[in-house]
C-alpha cells in the first residue's frame, strides 16, 4: 500500500471512529430530547420510536458537524436531533383531512372577523360565521391541539437558523432578510394575542409545562388548555398569512 493509500485510511478510520465517540458520548440527550417532546405529544406517540427516530439525527449530525462554524455539537446535535424526531411525528400525522380543512377555516374566519372589527376575533363570532355552535367550536379546537396538526414546535429557533448551515452550506442575504422578518412578525402576533392565550403560550413554550401543568396555573382544566393553545395557534396562523400562505 502507498503511503498516501496509508496516510487516508487511517484518517478514515480517526474519522470513523471520532463520530462514533460522539455518538455515545451524546446518546443520553437524544433520550431526554425525547422524554420531553413526548410530554407534550398524544398518548398514541410512543417514546421509543422517537428515539430511534433521534439516534438517526445524532448519526446525522456526527457526520456532518463542524466544528470551525462555532456551534457546539450538543447544540448542532440537538437541533438535528429535535427535527428528526418531528419528521417522524409528521410521518405519521393521524389528524383526517376534514380536519387540516376546518382548521384553515377557522384561520380564515378569524382574519376576517379581526379585518373587520379590527380587534381579537371572539370564539362565539368565529363559531357563528362558521354557522358552528360553540360546543361544536370548542370540540374543533380541542381535537387541532390533541391531533398535533400545527404547532410551534415546527418553527426554527434562533439556535437552528444560526447553525442549521454547518452540514448544509451557508444562506444567503435574503434567506436570512426573510428568516429575520418571519421572527420579528411572529414574535410581534404573539405579543398582540390575547392576555389568556399569550399566558398559555409562555408557560408552554418559554417554561415548557405541558397542558395539565399548564392548567393547573390557570385554574382550568386540561381541555380548556388545550382549546385555548388551539386557538392561539390559530390565530397566530391567521395573522401570519402573509408569511405562511
Amino acid at each position: 500500500m502507498s503511503d498516501l493509500g496509508a496516510y487516508t485510511q487511517t484518517a478514515r478510520a480517526g474519522e470513523e471512529q471520532s463520530q462514533t465517540e460522539l455518538v455515545k458520548r451524546h446518546a443520553t440527550l437524544v433520550k431526554r430530547i425525547a422524554y420531553h417532546l413526548k410530554s407534550r405529544l398524544p398518548d398514541s406517540v410512543q417514546v421509543d420510536d422517537l428515539i430511534q427516530a433521534g439516534m438517526i439525527g445524532l448519526l446525522e449530525a456526527a457526520r456532518n458537524y463542524d466544528a470551525t462554524q462555532g456551534a457546539s455539537f450538543e447544540t448542532y446535535a440537538g437541533i438535528r436531533i429535535r427535527g428528526s424526531m418531528l419528521d417522524e411525528i409528521r410521518k405519521g400525522d393521524w389528524a383526517p383531512r376534514s380536519l387540516h380543512r376546518k382548521v384553515r377555516e377557522i384561520a380564515a374566519a378569524v382574519a376576517a372577523i379581526e379585518a373587520e372589527q379590527g380587534r381579537d376575533a371572539r370564539d362565539a363570532e368565529v363559531a357563528a360565521r362558521l354557522g358552528m355552535d360553540l360546543d361544536k367550536y370548542h370540540q374543533t379546537l380541542q381535537k387541532a391541539s390533541t391531533q398535533r396538526i400545527f404547532s410551534l414546535e415546527d418553527l426554527p429557533s434562533r439556535e437552528e437558523g444560526i447553525s442549521s448551515g454547518l452540514g448544509d452550506g451557508i444562506s444567503g442575504p435574503l434567506e436570512d432578510v426573510e428568516h429575520d422578518d418571519f421572527r420579528a412578525g411572529l414574535a410581534q402576533a404573539i405579543a398582540s394575542l390575547p392576555e389568556r392565550e399569550r399566558l398559555v403560550m409562555a408557560l408552554y413554550y418559554d417554561e415548557e409545562l405541558n397542558l395539565r401543568e399548564t392548567g393547573a396555573v390557570l385554574g382550568v382544566s386540561e381541555s380548556r388548555v388545550c382549546q385555548i393553545h388551539a386557538q392561539a395557534l390559530i390565530r397566530l396562523r391567521a395573522r401570519m398569512q402573509d408569511f405562511v400562505g
